[in-house]
């Protein structure tokens, strides 16, 4: 079966998460991968874009290079970064053909949509890679990307999301999220301070060294990188992103010319595709935090909008009230969309006034956000 009709039988999400399944069908075909030099990213937010700097940067050095995120926005080959490109759709149906040969038929149809993927990501990567930037999805320590040896971990900025499997509290996910280390790791900014003695402790148990950001870089180096990163123009978060990757990049041993330092953006991302439409996939609190009080302080912005149902919306909207002019509600297909009903209520309650999306006008500025789901339905329907 081809990949594309194989991973459309496969439900996106679970309610119940069986931690047993990944590690013991990739210790039935482990004698088939030679795995890369694997830095594993964790965190709340920041992943995906902290893991391209890096893959970018780590290309530039002359290395063979993956980088897996997820989810994607539009198609499927956008997990599977390789050195410079989305993955091929050739690449992707040899390597899908390849790892079914290798499992059970129960195995890989038992197999999660995510977990299933991580395994065919890692099949190309085994094959083409000296380096691989892997993106935990949901957790750290259970999720289906530790169960490969790493020699770096990176802590992204850590907060409050996906309650129901990680816990309640910063302390409960932070937890959750830096059991996965088990190596030297590069912590970036954290707006949390829970998470430093947590992954002090983390570090001190295995015997590694635990690089801290903000404490990295020397006043010198400080003022260079503020001066190149001025002419990226990129917003204050991404800015902390690109340093982590920076840091890590020279963890491992490399670095970078300061004139060199001119990358992509990930798609989705604080990305401006019209001078008056931004979109951005995020869909937390503190994503939310950033655009209020970073990229559009002092403006009133048509905020278009969703969410899912396991997300506070409430909260959400809450923090992004004083740069809402207008909430525009926009259709999105998952079953774990939140009740349109709801979302209106809570903006009611807010005294935030809401429409549904109907379209773009050319004098308005819009804010496309909430989840990958949301920014999914605004570029189809841009298009």
């Amino acid at each position: 079966m081809i990949l594309e009709y194989f991973l459309e039988q496969k439900p996106l999400y679970y309610d119940v998460i069986d931690y047993e399944r990944m590690p013991k069908a990739y210790a039935k075909i482990r004698q088939h991968f030679k795995i890369p030099k694997i830095i594993h990213i964790v965190g709340t937010n920041g992943k995906g874009t902290t893991g391209r700097f890096l893959a970018q940067m780590l290309r530039a050095n002359g290395l063979h290079v993956g980088h897996y995120t997820s989810p994607h926005i539009l198609k499927f080959n956008e997990r599977i970064w390789l050195d410079g490109a989305d993955v091929s759709d050739t690449i992707l149906e040899e390597a899908h053909q390849t790892l079914l040969s290798w499992l059970d038929a129960d195995v890989a149809n038992s197999l999660s949509y995510f977990e299933y993927t991580t395994l065919l990501a890692m099949v190309i990567f085994s094959q083409h890679c000296e380096y691989v930037v892997l993106e935990a999805g949901l957790g750290g320590e259970y999720d289906a990307t530790n169960i490969f040896p790493k020699i770096l971990s990176i802590v992204t900025p850590i907060g409050i999301d996906h309650q129901a499997f990680l816990g309640e509290s910063i302390e409960a996910i932070a937890q959750t999220k830096i059991n996965s280390v088990c190596t030297d790791v590069v912590l970036a900014k954290q707006y949390a301070k829970e998470v430093y003695p947590i992954a002090q402790a983390r570090t001190k148990q295995y015997g590694a060294h635990m690089y801290s950001v903000e404490a990295f870089f020397d006043e010198k180096t400080k003022n260079e990188l503020s001066n190149a990163l001025s002419f990226l123009q990129l917003p204050p978060f991404l800015e902390e992103n690109f340093k982590t990757a920076l840091c890590a990049l020279r963890v491992l041993g490399y670095d970078m010319a300061q004139e060199r330092l001119d990358f992509n953006v990930l798609n989705g991302r604080c990305q401006k595709i019209f001078p008056h439409v931004t979109i951005d996939v995020g869909h937390n609190a503190m994503a939310a935090e950033v655009f209020e009080s970073e990229n559009f302080l002092g403006k009133r912005v048509f905020l278009v909008y969703n969410s899912y149902k396991d997300k506070d919306f409430t909260a959400i909207l809450k923090i992004l009230q004083p740069i809402i002019h207008t909430l525009l509600v926009i259709e999105i297909q998952s079953p774990r969309a939140a009740s349109q009903n709801d979302i209106y209520a809570a903006a009611l309650a807010l005294g935030i006034k809401t429409e549904p999306f109907c379209g773009i006008d050319e004098d308005k500025e819009y804010l496309v956000f909430g989840s990958f789901s949301v920014v999914e339905a605004f570029l189809k329907g841009v298009k």
